[in-house]
C-alpha cells in the first residue's frame, strides 16, 4: 500500500508546463520524485519554471509551439532523443478566444481547436511508441488530458470553440482508452473547475469572490489538481480508464455554481 500512488521515478511529459494549472501539475511530480519535462511557447518563462521547480526534484523545460503539426514532430523528436520510454503524458497546454458571436473570426475557432484537441491527438500518436514500450496491464503508460468543467455545461460568457473543444477532449479521452488499451495505454480525464491560472482570471485575482459561489467555498489549490494526476498516473488507478474527473469543488454538482454574470 505503501507504492500504490507512487509515481517515483516515473518519466513525465506536461505541455503548457510553464505556468497555472501546468506548473502545479509540474509541481507535484517533481515533488513526487518524478523525472519531469516541461513544455511551452516562451522559452524563457519554461526555464524560469523548470529552474524553480528544480528546487525539489528533476524538472527539465523544453521551449515548443504544440498548435501546428510541425511543432507536434519536433517535440516528438526532442524526448525521443532525451528517452526510451515515456510514462506519463499530460496534455495540458490550451487556449480560447472572446469574441461576440456575430463577429467571431474562423481564426478564433482555428486557434482553439489546433491546441486544445488536435494537438493532443497528434501528440499522444507521435508518442505512441515511447508510450507502450515495455508496458504491460499491471503496469500501463497513462495519458491524461486536461479538459475543464467548461465542457460539461455551458459557460456565461461562451469562447465557443474552447467549451467544444473540451467537450470534444472528454470524448476524444474516452475513444482513445478504447483504441489504445491493447497497447497497455490508459487515457483518462480531468475537468477543472477554479484554479487560479490566466485562463481564469477571476480565480486568480478575485479567489474569495469565486469560491463564494463554490460548495467548497474555496478555489482548487496545487495539492487539489496534482493529487489527482498523481492518483491517475500511479499503480492506485490501473482500472481507471476513459473516465472523467470533475476536480471543481462541487461546482458542476450545483447547477454550475448558480452564478450569475452580473455576479462576477
Amino acid at each position: 500500500m505503501q507504492d500504490l500512488f507512487s509515481v517515483e521515478g516515473k518519466v513525465v511529459l506536461i505541455t503548457g508546463g510553464s505556468k497555472g494549472l501546468g506548473k502545479m501539475i509540474a509541481e507535484a511530480f517533481v515533488r513526487s520524485g518524478s523525472k519531469v519535462y516541461i513544455t511551452a511557447r516562451h522559452g524563457a518563462v519554461v526555464e524560469q519554471t523548470a529552474k524553480e521547480l528544480s528546487k525539489y526534484g528533476l524538472c527539465i523545460g523544453i521551449e515548443n509551439d504544440i498548435s501546428s503539426k510541425e511543432g507536434i514532430d519536433a517535440l516528438v523528436r526532442e524526448i525521443e532523443n532525451k528517452e526510451d520510454i515515456l510514462d506519463v503524458l499530460i496534455n495540458n497546454a490550451a487556449t480560447g478566444w472572446h469574441e461576440p458571436f456575430d463577429n467571431f473570426p474562423e481564426k478564433g475557432w482555428d486557434k482553439t481547436f489546433n491546441l486544445n484537441i488536435k494537438a493532443p491527438f497528434f501528440l499522444i500518436q507521435g508518442l505512441k511508441p515511447l508510450l507502450e514500450k515495455n508496458k504491460t496491464k499491471e503496469n500501463p503508460a497513462k495519458v491524461i488530458n486536461i479538459a475543464s468543467i467548461d465542457g460539461l455545461g455551458v459557460a456565461f460568457e461562451d469562447s465557443y470553440p474552447y467549451t467544444a473543444s473540451k467537450a470534444g477532449l472528454i470524448h476524444l479521452t474516452k475513444s482513445l482508452a478504447n483504441e489504445l488499451a491493447p497497447n497497455n495505454i490508459w487515457v483518462n480525464c480531468i475537468s477543472p473547475g477554479a484554479f487560479a491560472s490566466d485562463m481564469n482570471i477571476v480565480a486568480r485575482d478575485n479567489p474569495d469572490l469565486l469560491a463564494a459561489y463554490v460548495p467548497t467555498k474555496n478555489i482548487g489549490t496545487m495539492e487539489d489538481i496534482g493529487g489527482t494526476c498523481i492518483y491517475l498516473a500511479s499503480r492506485a488507478s490501473n482500472y481507471t480508464n476513459g473516465a472523467n474527473f470533475a476536480v471543481d469543488g462541487g461546482w458542476t454538482a450545483a447547477a454550475y455554481g448558480g452564478i450569475h454574470p452580473d455576479k462576477l
